[in-house]
């Protein structure tokens, strides 16, 4: 019989979850031009936020993974993120509306024009990251650090990572759901 996950692990998942909605939910009637509008020519549309976000994941959850390679089981009931770790995601990954600004990493830095298929490739992503979750609810992610794949100079704790994976979608989707309320967003051809 499985035991119930600890708690950190069911809120990541239902952020995730949550996430795959919205997005939906965004995407749902959009044409492919609608969905590469962009609002100023230094913004990102619609389908570049999803691709931004897919990118991420697909950069950072194998790293993540890897990092538990070797690892003896140790279950944590909670995360404990350093200080530091709460200010970045605070800062440069959670929804900051009129906050801090800062430019992708080259990594993750979203493709020009998308079509239709970057909602089930972001969807896809969040697969990866919720059975990362899944998996890592059996270490103690506290202690566990990886190697920034983004900038090598900060190590993070796997649990600053899964937060991380969580949380950047709030960012992203919040910045698309702008971009659909804009003056100016095309109506459907």
């Amino acid at each position: 019989m499985r035991s119930t996950p600890p708690p950190w692990s069911i809120r990541l998942i239902a952020a995730l979850d949550a996430a795959d909605r919205r997005a939906a939910a965004l995407v749902d009637g959009l044409t492919s031009d609608q969905l590469n509008w962009q609002p100023r020519q230094d913004a990102w549309s619609i389908g570049q936020c999803l691709d931004h976000l897919r990118a991420g994941n697909e950069t950072l959850v194998p790293v993540l993974s890897l990092a538990l390679i070797g690892r003896q089981p140790k279950r944590v009931e909670e995360l404990r993120l350093s200080p530091f770790g709460r200010w970045f995601i605070r800062s440069y990954i959670a929804p900051n509306p009129g906050g801090t600004r800062a430019r992708a990493p080259r990594k993750i830095v979203p493709a020009s024009r998308l079509d239709l298929s970057v909602l089930d490739a972001f969807v896809r992503s969040n697969n990866s990251a919720r059975e990362l979750i899944r998996r890592a609810s059996a270490y103690d992610v506290n202690r566990v650090r990886y190697r920034n794949p983004y900038i090598p100079i900060l190590r993070f704790t796997v649990a600053t990572g899964l937060e991380i994976t969580a949380q950047h979608p709030g960012r992203h989707l919040l910045q698309a759901e702008n971009v659909r309320r804009s003056s100016g967003f095309p109506d459907r051809i």
